[in-house]
């Protein structure tokens, strides 16, 4: 049977073609951060845990974030 989400779905950025956990989970931490500093959150949330918050926002695609070595990858591989 084809399951044609990969395993770790719930842990990563949509937009992301390399669905790395890794990624998502430093997105979302910093994401937190801004939270925890004071920055409002882009959904009403239930929770009152800031890295809650943050990673629902990460899996929406909702924050967005920089990638500069992929980015830099790409470019060489397009040049």
């Amino acid at each position: 049977m084809y399951d044609p989400l990969p395993k770790n779905a719930m842990h990563s950025i949509p937009d992301d073609p390399e669905t790395s956990t890794y990624r998502f989970i430093i997105v979302a931490a910093k994401r937190a951060r801004q939270l925890q500093g004071g920055a409002r959150s882009f959904l009403p949330s239930t929770s009152k845990k800031p890295t809650v918050a943050a990673m629902e926002e990460v899996r929406r695609g909702l924050v967005k974030y920089d990638d500069p070595i992929r980015d830099a990858a790409i470019a060489l591989k397009n040049a």
